[in-house]
């Protein structure tokens, strides 16, 4: 399962750079291509060391990680909930998405011209959540309307319970609130999931700092702490000028280097990926043979067979056992050999929940 993630943001925060920062193969810290499917979707690959322990260890003829398509939305709008500018393109897009990556620009710079003229973060990202908000109070609205007089009559429980869920939707986005907001029970939320809210999608704020801000973030960083803390959402801060200097450097070794020389461990790309998938509640766990040593993304809670069935649904349908080495007796103990034989390869069967970072062989028959 590959995380589909889109880039939103009004012209000039900063928005294309990341992307072409993201979609450089130079910006990854392993040696794996980039492809490109459309002008504005890249596939790129997810940073994790922990693959390339492994591969040293097993000496794979071929390494594959896990990706993130990056989406590009088109540029937004005042009225795109009405289809002004690219709104139905940009609202179209969106949707497919599994999550958002806001950014907004935090960065003082006389030369860069702000659409509304002044740096506002606070003020952007209300813009875009308006136009969101405002699409899903239609769609609620309309879905309102086909439910209405089937849960008024009260012969229909299941009616009756959708218009209950449905108005606290209602009121929730006529306050100007986000639905990823809403309190209301997990189970509940089946009521509104065929109309797939814009603002329900787990969205991360991405704040595009100057360089000095890159390790501390700015007053407008901490402007967007503050008016985000009711959300479910994470909030980052890159400097997307530095990223693409970074991006642009020939080697790994020279990437390390200037990272280092900036005081910071890792790329703010690689931070992005990282915590997209944390926001996701995502997972990766290994295979790992002669033939290849290979990533896989699941969703945290995900049993041995579902997680099979990532690599094949024939996997899962004829799922018998798995065997299950955690990582780091993998790579404390060397091989899958020297784990079998210290007892620490466990026979898991259909109720096992995955762990990140498990390295499995599975065994089905269909």
């Amino acid at each position: 399962m590959a995380l589909k993630a889109g880039i939103v943001g009004l012209p000039n925060v900063g928005k294309s750079t990341l992307f072409n920062c993201l979609t450089n193969a130079k910006a990854q810290a392993a040696n794996f291509p980039f492809c490109t499917i459309e002008p504005n979707v890249g596939v790129i690959t997810v940073p994790d060391e922990r693959l390339n322990k492994l591969a040293e260890l097993v000496k794979p003829e071929r390494i594959v990680p896990t990706t993130v398509e990056i989406v590009d939305i088109a540029g937004l709008v005042k009225g795109a909930s009405k289809g002004e500018g690219l709104g139905n393109q940009f609202l179209a897009n969106i949707r497919e998405c599994d999550a958002l990556i806001h950014v907004l620009r935090c960065f003082d710079d006389p030369n860069v011209v702000h659409v509304d003229g002044s740096v506002n973060p606070v003020r952007d990202k209300e813009v875009i959540d308006m136009e969101l908000q405002l699409k899903d109070l239609d769609s609620v609205d309309k879905k309102l309307g086909r439910v209405r007089n089937t849960a008024k009559a009260g012969v229909d429980k299941e009616a009756k319970k959708a218009y209950e869920v449905l108005c606290v939707y209602k009121e929730h986005l006529e306050a100007g609130k986000s639905a990823r907001s809403v309190h209301i029970k997990e189970e509940d939320k089946i009521y509104v999931a065929d109309l797939m809210l814009l603002t329900a999608k787990p969205v991360m704020y991405l704040c595009n700092v100057d360089e000095k801000s890159v390790k501390a973030g700015n007053k407008y960083v901490d402007a967007v702490k503050e008016a985000v803390k009711a959300e479910n959402a994470e909030v980052l801060f890159l400097a997307a000028a530095m990223e693409a200097e970074i991006a642009q450097l020939e080697s790994y070794e020279d990437r390390k280097l200037f990272l280092a020389e900036a005081g910071l461990e890792d790329a703010g790309v690689t931070k992005l990926i990282r915590s997209a998938y944390h926001l996701l509640n995502l997972y990766t766990y290994f295979t790992a043979g002669v033939k290849e040593v290979r990533a896989w993304t699941i969703t945290q809670g995900m049993t041995a067979p579902q997680a099979a069935g990532v690599i094949h649904t024939d996997f899962e349908k004829g799922f018998i056992r798995a065997e299950v080495i955690k990582y780091n007796n993998f790579i404390s103990l060397g091989s899958e050999a020297a784990c079998r034989d210290a007892g620490k390869l466990a026979q898991e069967g259909k109720e096992y929940i995955v762990g990140d970072g498990d390295v499995m062989h599975f065994k089905f028959n269909v």
